[in-house]
């Protein structure tokens, strides 16, 4: 296999003191969390406590300052271990990062702080009913009012973290006579009368991830609470466009983590198990399998680590981001179909992981824009057209 050179040794000790906390704070409990639908608010507070949260934020704000490549460890360890129902990734490197790049001075001393504590929960609402993949055509409002304050109405809907969130990020429409460029992103916090958090939506992956709904009935929130302040208002589109890249590389990132975990763990189970007196492994049809499959994630791994790359270098264009975060989660599905396959009727046991591997993929494909999406931005970028 080729070596990765992503990494320096300070990376890899961050490594290991990731796993040992996940072998103490999660690994005991995502089982019972998956049953319960969500994973135990003391998760968020440990990891804080331990430095695990928005640690790429600078240390004025509560962060550590360090670069991205810690944050891509932890999305490794997180998903390679099928620990899906933590959210660490969209609240560090999603949600903290709208507020330090495009919030006032002031809402980045109030929030970034509480969010690398893990005192507060960090999640952002873009989905609708009606606008999934389509952000331009998002139906909620946030009409400004005599006071300057905004007057939000609307709902939102597959939220991650969105049962446990004290802080979300709302996409919403300051001026809906002007389509996108009348966007908006505001702060909306725990509390704010006519805010309210629906069921946990119950899905075929993801058991303990807390996806939700939201609901917003006049809420009234402060001018201070417009994402950047009066200079952004209308610009909320423009800032979605400019952080989709890096959301997307993160789906890439976890995509071919779980799927090397997927070789991995049937490598070991072929090995052991035995049909018609030996190994399923002496097989040719298992052994050709898991080789074109491992050659498929090596190339998808040389490709990620070279897309994160450009990442730390702000050189990641849109185009290339949607190559990856397409490519990956649908290798990611392929691989966890033929690794169930290998594994027999005790593959489609909940109890395997593999099981929940291969439910959990499923998703990828979809969020963060749909992989349908990500062909027409693609397309785009060739000067191939589209309305």
């Amino acid at each position: 296999m080729i070596e990765r050179t992503l990494f320096s040794s300070d990376h890899e000790a961050f490594r290991d003191s990731f796993r040992r906390f996940c072998d103490k704070e999660i690994a005991p409990h995502h089982e019972a969390w998956e049953e319960q639908g969500y994973v135990a608010r003391e998760v968020w507070n440990k990891a804080g406590e331990n430095g695990f949260l928005c640690m790429t934020m600078p240390e004025e704000y509560g962060g550590s300052g360090a670069d991205k490549l810690y944050s891509v460890v932890q999305f490794e360890e997180l998903n390679a271990r099928g620990f899906t129902g933590i959210g660490y990734s969209l609240h560090s490197e999603i949600v903290a990062p709208y507020i330090l790049h495009y919030g006032t001075e002031a809402q980045k001393r109030k929030y970034l702080p509480l969010l690398a504590s893990g005192e507060m929960v960090g999640a952002i609402a873009m989905s609708e009913p009606a606008a999934g993949s389509d952000l331009q055509g998002i139906k909620s409002t946030a009409i400004k009012q005599t006071d300057g304050s905004y007057l939000l109405n609307g709902s939102k809907t597959f939220i991650t973290n969105g049962w446990h969130a004290d802080l979300v990020v709302v996409v919403a429409k300051t001026n809906p006579a002007e389509g996108a460029k009348g966007t908006s992103l505001l702060i909306v916090e725990r509390g704010m009368k006519g805010f309210e958090t629906g069921k946990r939506l119950k899905k075929l992956g993801l058991k303990a991830q807390d996806t939700s709904e939201l609901f917003f009935d006049n809420v009234r929130v402060p001018a201070d609470n417009l994402l950047g302040g009066e200079a952004y208002e209308g610009k909320g589109f423009i800032c979605l466009m400019e952080q989709l890249p890096w959301e997307r590389m993160q789906i890439a990132i976890g995509a071919v983590a779980a799927a090397q975990a997927a070789i991995d763990g049937t490598v070991a189970y072929v090995k052991e198990r035995k049909v018609f007196g030996q190994p399923v492994a002496a097989f040719q049809n298992t052994r050709y399998t898991l080789a074109e499959l491992q050659t498929e994630v090596q190339i998808a791994q040389v490709f990620v680590d070279k897309c994160t790359e450009l990442v730390c270098q702000d050189k990641l264009d849109t185009a290339t981001a949607s190559m990856a975060k397409y490519w990956c989660s649908d290798l990611q599905c392929k691989v966890m179909d033929e690794c169930v396959q290998l594994f027999g009727g005790y593959g489609y046991m909940w109890e395997y992981p593999i099981t929940r591997a291969y439910a959990d993929a499923r998703v990828q494909r979809i969020y963060g824009g749909t992989n349908e999406i990500m062909k027409e931005v693609i397309s785009r970028a060739m000067g191939l057209g589209g309305k």
